[in-house]
């Protein structure tokens, strides 16, 4: 069953934040209109809805849905959905006063005119209007957004609407309203299936190719850790073959040989390697980084899918350094489909989802990344007289123990996988190293030493991950394609 997804929470409170220009809907025609503005992408086969804060009824709380196929579960997702936007707002301000519900669907090819989605969705609308009202929420309006129209879901009477429905203004003819949140900064960057099918795994021929080539590279990988440098060599390695991708990205490459391609694959999974992944956040670095992270996640074919959320995580990452906070969170959702307990996802998808900022974030992810850069300064030791005792043994690296350090953000390592007893968790000489994922009670983020750029959020409750780290076996599988 589709899970709601949060959005901004953005102007709760009794007047706009400090730089926010407030922008005024008068009607329903003006709300339609704002709907890819208020999520930041055009929105399909969702449910949207939008909270309404105190007596002037200010934008708060956000939130998107799938609509689901079997009408059965539209009860149960109306009650999840008042819910959870109720709860959100509540824990930035206050309980909403009202709500907007969109139900945004095209019809089908062939199926006739959009007015059939008005009645097929007419049950779906009560229910959320009735899962609102348990809450002691009023709904403003209800709309249903279909093959460029809308209808209001609360007209009953005979000359209410037309029948047609009413045309949204389109954007080579914006009205007022959409002129004036473009001024303020708001720009939908697509649809939503535009940004999901740009995540979609690559096909034939290339597909056989990458497969046969993850088939081949796990083995090699498990000697890496179990070699004599262990897991910090193989992280070491990693970063290196991501320094030279980002080169050659940066200089207008939009590919990679296989062999490469699987290798960091697999060496993303190890959280250490994708820390040093997620460094490559400076603004002349994004354009290239976003590109490579897209790219390395098309190139999880089946059936290593699972290999996705790290690069997804990473591509997110860099949306939101961007400020396209929109493509960050279907990103993040769409590795959360993947793996629903992809620590940093979670957390970074909370973090967006709250409206916080990433500089926090990003200044301890530049601090990583300085501290590796200056080696640290090494005092000449004082001469000591020679007592002829055994020279003490040097003191184990803090850190050491993997278990501790986790792959994949406290996972469990398969047995022959970890690295060499006693090895650091950083590469290089002096590397700091990394502390594990923590959550914080408060409100804002408060980035780990050393860790990777997760911010604080409270994490979900219940067991303690103990994923393992996946990697790839050498078998056969069929070319298929894979759809896009």
């Amino acid at each position: 069953m589709p899970i709601p997804v949060p959005g901004p929470l953005t102007g709760i409170g009794p007047g706009p934040h400090p730089g926010q220009l407030p922008v005024r809907m008068r009607g329903p025609a003006d709300m339609a209109e704002m709907l890819p503005y208020l999520l930041g992408f055009f929105p399909d086969d969702s449910i949207v809805v939008v909270g309404l804060q105190g007596p002037d009824l200010q934008q708060g709380g956000v939130i998107r849905v799938d609509i689901p196929d079997d009408p059965a579960v539209w009860p149960r997702v109306a009650g999840d959905a008042a819910r959870l936007l109720v709860e959100l707002s509540e824990q930035r301000y206050e309980r909403p006063a009202q709500v907007l519900i969109y139900l945004c669907r095209d019809p089908a090819p062939g199926a006739g005119p959009a007015r059939r989605v008005l009645v097929d969705l007419g049950p779906l609308s009560a229910a959320l209007s009735e899962a609102f009202g348990r809450d002691g929420v009023g709904v403003k309006e209800s709309l249903c957004v279909s093959g460029g129209s809308w209808w209001s879901f609360l007209c009953t009477g005979a000359d209410c609407c037309d029948p047609g429905g009413t045309p949204i203004r389109s954007a080579e003819g914006p009205g007022p309203l959409a002129a004036a949140a473009t001024f303020a900064g708001l720009a939908p960057r697509g649809s939503r299936k535009t940004i999901v099918a740009g995540l979609s795994p690559v096909g034939p021929p290339e597909a056989r190719t990458v497969r046969e080539a993850l088939e081949q590279a796990g083995a090699p990988f498990i000697r890496e850790l179990a070699g004599p440098g262990g897991r910090a060599a193989a992280v070491d390695r990693t970063a290196r073959m991501l320094a030279g991708a980002v080169t050659e990205f940066r200089a207008g490459a939009g590919a990679i040989d296989a062999d490469r391609t699987a290798r960091l694959l697999i060496g993303l999974q190890d959280k250490l390697g994708r820390d040093r992944a997620a460094e490559y956040s400076e603004p002349d670095e994004l354009v290239a980084a976003q590109r490579l992270w897209r790219y390395l996640a098309q190139r999880c074919v089946p059936p290593f899918e699972h290999l996705a959320p790290p690069p997804m995580t990473l591509l997110a990452w860099t949306a939101w350094l961007a400020g396209d906070t929109a493509t960050a969170r279907i990103v993040l959702a769409r590795a959360l489909d993947i793996d629903p307990g992809y620590t940093l996802a979670q957390l970074l998808h909370e973090s967006i989802n709250g409206g916080l900022l990433p500089d926090l974030l990003l200044e301890s992810v530049r601090r990583e990344r300085a501290g590796r850069a200056t080696p640290p300064s090494r005092p000449r030791p004082a001469a000591a007289p020679d007592t002829g005792s055994e020279r003490p043994r040097p003191a184990r690296p803090r850190g050491a123990d993997l278990r501790g350090a986790g792959l994949d953000d406290g996972a469990d390592t398969e047995p022959g996988t970890s690295g060499a007893p006693g090895t650091s968790g950083a590469a290089g000489p002096g590397g700091p190293t990394p502390a594990p994922e923590q959550a914080a009670d408060g409100p804002g983020p408060e980035p780990t030493e050393g860790g990777p750029p997760a911010p604080a959020a409270e994490r979900p409750r219940g067991r303690p991950s103990r994923r393992r780290l996946r990697l790839p076996v050498q078998r056969r599988h069929r070319d298929h394609t894979v759809g896009g």
